[in-house]
């Protein structure tokens, strides 16, 4: 695993957290022009993984792909505060020698995003020709727009709002109170391994909200193996899968670092290419459209899409050429046809 040390970082908090690493993957032309992607909340750095194991946007970056690979060195860090080799609640705090578990400071999308713009120095990267993610990932794309405007060219945000709404507070508020009440979950600390109900539950809450009622309406259409309708047993299989990889005090840092996302009155002075998806219930345009309208230099995109939220991580086709006009439109002469 690729990981990259950046000592220690002062949180918004004014904690510190010492000894910070960040796992990373990275792929493409070497001493390309940099692509910085973000995951979104239960994602990790696999962006484009491998044939036998794809990652999650394999579709969409590779050769000759929106994400051209031939021409773009593309990099994903696994989000400060995950659990997938990078510093979180599952790392070993240096001052007990114990791991953090629930004691893990309280972080913020900012803190999140000044730790991979040091990781990137650490790297010897000093620009980065754009920054696209989703979700969470796109919290971190504006964040990048509002903290670091001369270091990047172009911020793309996907399936994303200017601040984190109600809608998607409550949402994270049932997820966090399933997986406290747990018994099991024992003040954060639960066995190795453990495969919480608290944590299945709060993803079945949150699957609920990716998608959209037609959509769960025309894939379901209520059929019933006769014990249990089939959306009942699709979202129980997919909270066990969740349990089964995913750490829960990472879940919980994540989830409150999304509540803190708010850039409404901020001005973004970077240029700005924004996608939102139809029926998405946590980032709806009619948030993001007009927000975007007061920012010196935005543009965007609405999809017509039956997946609701998760429409950034599906149908690339419908979408995917955006970004590669849109990286096409970069001042870099290796993108000339």
């Amino acid at each position: 695993m690729a990981v990259v040390s950046i000592g220690a970082l002062t949180l918004e908090s004014n904690k510190i957290l010492r000894d910070v690493e960040l796992a990373y993957e990275k792929n493409g032309k070497k001493d390309g022009p940099v692509i910085l992607v973000c995951h979104a909340l239960t994602g990790d750095q696999f962006a484009v993984g491998t044939d036998e194991n794809p990652g999650w946007w394999h579709g969409l970056i590779g050769p000759g792909k929106a994400v051209d690979t031939n021409v773009f060195q593309v990099i994903t860090f696994n989000v400060l505060g995950g659990c997938n080799g990078s510093t979180g609640p599952l790392s070993i705090d240096p001052e007990t020698g114990d791991p953090y578990r629930a004691s893990f400071p309280e972080l913020t999308i900012r803190d999140m995003v000044r730790a991979e713009r040091a990781a990137l120095k650490q790297m010897g990267i000093d620009h980065l020709s754009a920054v696209i993610g989703g979700s969470l990932g796109g919290m971190k794309a504006l964040e990048w727009g509002h903290l670091y405007p001369d270091f990047v060219e172009k911020i793309m945000p996907l399936a994303v709002t200017p601040a984190y709404g109600d809608y998607g507070v409550a949402f994270n508020h049932i997820g966090i109170q399933a997986i406290l009440s747990d018994a099991e979950y024992n003040d954060g600390n639960y066995p190795e391994g453990a495969n919480l109900k608290g944590l299945q539950v709060a993803r079945m809450a949150g699957m609920v909200t990716y998608r959209s009622g037609n959509l769960f309406n025309q894939r379901f259409a209520r059929c019933h193996d006769g014990t249990q309708f089939d959306i009942q047993s699709y979202l129980s299989y997919q909270g066990e899968k969740l349990a089964s990889r995913f750490d829960p005090n990472s879940y919980l840092t994540l989830l409150k670092a999304m509540n803190t996302h708010d850039v409404t009155e901020k001005t973004l002075d970077v240029n700005i290419f924004s996608l939102s998806f139809t029926q998405d219930l946590l980032y709806p345009s009619e948030w993001m459209i007009p927000w975007l309208q007061k920012m010196p230099n935005a543009s965007w995109e609405i999809i017509e899409t039956d997946f609701g939220h998760d429409g950034f991580l599906v149908e690339f086709e419908k979408w995917g050429p955006h970004i590669q006009n849109q990286l096409e439109e970069l001042a870099v002469p290796q993108l000339s046809r």
